[in-house]
């Protein structure tokens, strides 16, 4: 990968051919309000390239997933949900874009990787400089949390990472949401624990796993193996007014959704499941664009948690 034009972090955003035009929107937004200059990565599978390719500029750079996997994983002709692996049975996508993610972390030319899901759209100015201190890197992590569709992500983690004593019903951190930020010196060690507990390579591992959270995966590991040595401080501050249902929603319950936007909302979010065109919603994007955000409330409690509506 070229120098990146942020020497600390990068901003990544996985994306395939349906969501071009809401990936267009994203990039458009970090060009346009991002205050301090940054390398924005945009990964595709190599059938879209060349319709992502139009996205590309001075700060955005587009990436093919099998550019970021070994050569034994590769797509199947004609079958979009899974890929073929020579090692393993075959991947889910679902799985796959975890493991991309990963193996995109381990490799970045920054030593911190933001991730930013190609249906969000900054809204306000925004500086992301903050996540990316020397010593302070922002982990989002919500302190008290419950699903149970949950616990076969959480349990996978535990198993995954050797550790003992996972409980059922019982609340716990939780780390999906947007805009998250891993350090490249974590990720290498997070894989270097799945090669110790799971006697082969770490994407291996990986690809044989059933159901998985990269975000639950990594925070684990950052709380209960490194601990203070992870050079992450917590926040789950809402920096993202977020709509995860499936469901489209009409004229009015856009404009509904887009007047509860926060002064501290630097971004959207419409889940491309919802299946929602982004060019019903393009005219409440700029609304917001000439305020600065304001800080977060006092009171986290306050805040809705995304994962709850999050489809796993």
């Amino acid at each position: 990968m070229p120098p990146s034009a942020s020497p600390s972090l990068a901003l990544a955003t996985l994306s395939y051919g349906p969501d071009f035009s809401r990936c267009q929107l994203l990039v458009n937004s970090v060009g346009q309000l991002s205050q301090t200059p940054m390398r924005h990565y945009v990964i595709v599978d190599r059938r879209d390239y060349s319709m992502f390719q139009a996205l590309a500029n001075a700060n955005t750079e587009i990436l093919t997933v099998e550019s970021l996997l070994p050569s034994w994983i590769r797509r199947f002709p004609l079958v979009n949900r899974a890929w073929l692996s020579f090692r393993t049975p075959p991947i889910r996508n679902w799985v796959l874009q975890q493991l991309v993610k990963l193996a995109f972390a381990r490799r970045a030319a920054e030593p911190v990787t933001v991730f930013v899901d190609s249906d969000v759209v900054f809204v306000r100015p925004f500086d992301l400089t903050s996540f990316a201190q020397p010593d302070q890197t922002r982990l989002f992590r919500v302190p008290e949390f419950y699903s149970p569709d949950f616990e076969p992500l959480y349990e996978a983690a535990y198993r995954l990472l050797g550790l003992e004593g996972y409980r059922y019903g019982v609340t716990r951190p939780n780390y999906i949401g947007n805009l998250i930020s891993w350090r490249q010196t974590n990720v290498i060690a997070l894989c270097d624990r799945l090669e110790q507990v799971g006697g082969r390579p770490w994407l291996e591992t990986l690809a044989r796993a059933k159901t998985l959270s990269e975000y639950i995966l990594y925070g684990v590991f950052v709380d209960q193996v490194l601990g203070n040595a992870s050079g992450h401080s917590y926040d789950w501050s809402p920096l993202c007014h977020e709509y995860w249902r499936p469901c489209p929603l009409d004229d009015y319950q856009l404009a509904e959704f887009f007047a509860a936007v926060q002064p501290h909302h630097v971004a959207v979010m419409i889940s491309a499941k919802a299946r929602i065109a982004p060019d019903r919603y393009r005219h409440h994007l700029h609304r917001y664009s000439r305020e600065p955000a304001t800080p977060c409330p006092d009171e986290p409690s306050a805040r809705a948690n995304p994962a709850m509506d999050r489809p796993v």
